[in-house]
């Protein structure tokens, strides 16, 4: 659906270009959380358990920063996980105000087994645009990234 706003030229080409991207990021997000929920997890929860596997063993705060969340609702996922026993969380002896938050060897378990299934799914979604339209768009993404980062 185009937008029905009678601005400039501009105003009407950017409006119609977010309305397109984010109905095509709202589908794809729906499209992975199907598959996430099957493992029971969340998308946050498997977002979480990603980073842990292939960064490590992360301070909550720079959690945050990956995920593009708040420190209070990663602290929330976290403490789900926790309880799951699928993360440990670990206060520093510097600082106690500071916790480390790493995957537990059953989290480490999950993580891996259904990382490989969620990269074919993704791949599978993506599959719909060549090898090219794939590097563009993500060009294109990172590019408007930036420049609303600057805004």
């Amino acid at each position: 659906m185009a937008t029905k706003y009678r601005g400039s030229d501009a105003e009407v080409r950017a409006l119609n270009a977010l309305i397109n991207l984010m109905r095509a990021s709202d589908a794809v997000a729906a499209d992975l959380q199907r598959w996430i929920s099957k493992k029971r997890l969340t998308g946050s929860q498997f977002g979480i358990l990603e980073v842990l596997l292939h960064l490590g063993p992360l301070y909550q705060g720079e959690l945050a920063a990956k995920l593009l969340r708040s420190g209070a609702s990663v602290t929330s996922v976290v403490e789900g996980l926790e309880k799951r026993e699928l993360v440990v969380r670990q206060r520093t002896e510097e600082d106690k105000r500071f916790v480390r938050v790493a995957l537990t060897s059953k989290g480490r378990k999950l993580i891996e087994e259904i990382f490989p299934g969620h990269a074919k799914a993704v791949a599978k979604l993506f599959g719909g645009l060549t090898d090219q339209e794939q590097e563009e768009l993500r060009r294109l993404c990172r590019k408007l990234g930036v420049a609303a980062g600057r805004g």
